[in-house]
């Protein structure tokens, strides 16, 4: 068996080689491209679109909203320090009997391991918000990615004495599609968020009626609400607010209830 070798054939070759080489270089740019999570709300009390779909996301185990359409909300906090009001935050949890998760970074399980516990004892998930809270779309290996993951998984077993549940959320938001992956082989649910409001910046907080509204106006089935323990204004409305949600019909649910 043997071929004749013609300039066509030598061409065609060439172009074949040639578009291989672009779809794999676009595929390693896509899974390494960075992106940071944003939310595009379009009308009052209406489900907001994201940077990308949730069957995109479902792909890599990653989650920002509950698609089943019924009225069920997602309380999450990050915890990145402490800044007094976590322990209020939890009396108010516990006088509505809410279930919420607590996405925490490594130093605060070892300054504050008594309210990591209380947290537990109390039927709360506590995920994993990374050991530094690094931009994890910079980790440029699997063995990196675990450094972040790993540390917080034993500090969590320490105080707990359990195995930590596989929630994880990157910090601020920031992965790229190999991030996404790496947190799936790890055996993790990401979870990304479909409401948030500027409530981190601790010298600026917004008003009890700016939170409120804005919180209250974007609300939607299968919201899964992002708020910080740090804000001294989500401590100081978190009891209205839950009462309000509760009044319009919402149900709380806990993130081992997302997807089932």
């Amino acid at each position: 068996m043997y071929c004749i070798i013609t300039k066509r054939n030598i061409y065609l070759s060439s172009i074949t080689i040639f578009v291989i080489a672009i779809i794999a270089v676009s595929c390693l740019v896509f899974a390494s491209s960075s992106s940071s999570w944003g939310l595009s709300f379009s009308s009052a009390n209406t489900p907001p679109t994201g940077n990308a779909t949730p069957e995109e996301l479902l792909k890599y185990n990653a989650y920002f909203i509950d698609t089943k359409n019924e009225k069920n909300i997602y309380l999450t906090f990050d915890v990145g320090y402490e800044a007094g009001y976590t322990e209020s935050i939890l009396d108010t949890l516990k006088k509505h009997n809410i279930k919420a998760g607590f996405f925490i970074v490594g130093n605060y399980f070892n300054s504050n391991p008594d309210t990591v516990k209380r947290m537990f004892d109390e039927g709360h998930i506590i995920g994993n918000h990374t050991e530094t809270h690094p931009d994890m779309s910079k980790m440029s290996t699997f063995e990196d990615f675990k450094k972040q993951i790993e540390p917080v998984e034993e500090k969590y077993k320490k105080i707990t004495g359990q195995d930590m549940k596989k929630y994880y959320r990157p910090p601020q938001g920031i992965y790229n599609i190999q991030n996404l992956k790496d947190a799936s082989s790890c055996g993790y649910k990401t979870i990304f968020w479909s409401l948030a409001y500027v409530d981190w910046q601790k010298d600026n907080q917004p008003s009890h009626e700016k939170a409120l509204s804005t919180i209250l106006n974007r609300v939607h089935n299968g919201c899964i609400l992002l708020l910080h323990s740090t804000s001294k204004t989500n401590m100081e409305i978190l009891d209205e607010l839950l009462t309000t949600l509760e009044n319009d019909g919402y149900t709380f649910k806990t993130l081992d209830e997302l997807g089932n």
